[in-house]
């Protein structure tokens, strides 16, 4: 960034260089407005997340959700969820117009992917652009396979 100054110091070009050092502040008071309700006593409550346990709860009290799995065409392929309002969308293609068009505002959308990691990151992001009621699904279907066992998923989600 330094030689780009400085060349351009040297050639008589004077521009405005703020751009340089900006950010967006638009996007910063949104995530200001998320984040500043987050006290320790609201994270320990983890607001944002369903558990295992929570999304068992959620199909037997016939709650409305949608599943967002944002893993990659290859590891839906490896390991599918059979649910009936569910959307697989890759992380690389939720941002798009066409696939934001297709989330639902007036019902929770429970945010999946391998471990969890994809999954928190699509989440607050869903938030941030008005997406109040998404919600990372804790520790993936990696997690999920650990505390439900065979036998457990089978009457579960039949």
């Amino acid at each position: 960034m330094v030689k780009k100054i400085l060349v351009l110091i040297f050639f008589g070009i004077l521009i405005p260089f703020d751009f340089l050092w900006s950010y967006d502040k638009d996007l910063a008071k949104r995530f200001d407005a998320m984040f500043s309700m987050m006290t320790p006593e609201m994270i320990a409550k983890r607001p944002c997340q369903v558990t295992t346990n929570q999304l068992i709860e959620m199909i037997k009290k016939k709650e409305p959700f949608v599943i967002l799995d944002v893993r990659t065409p290859q590891e839906m392929a490896i390991v599918g969820i059979t649910w009936k309002d569910k959307l697989e969308i890759p992380m690389d293609k939720v941002f798009r117009a066409e696939n934001l068009a297709k989330l639902p505002k007036d019902k929770k959308i429970v945010v999946v992917c391998h471990t969890g990691d994809r999954a928190a990151a699509v989440t607050v992001a869903l938030r941030a652009i008005g997406f109040e009621q998404a919600f990372q699904f804790r520790g993936g279907i990696a997690e999920m396979a650990k505390e439900v066992g065979r036998s457990l998923g089978l009457t579960v989600f039949e």
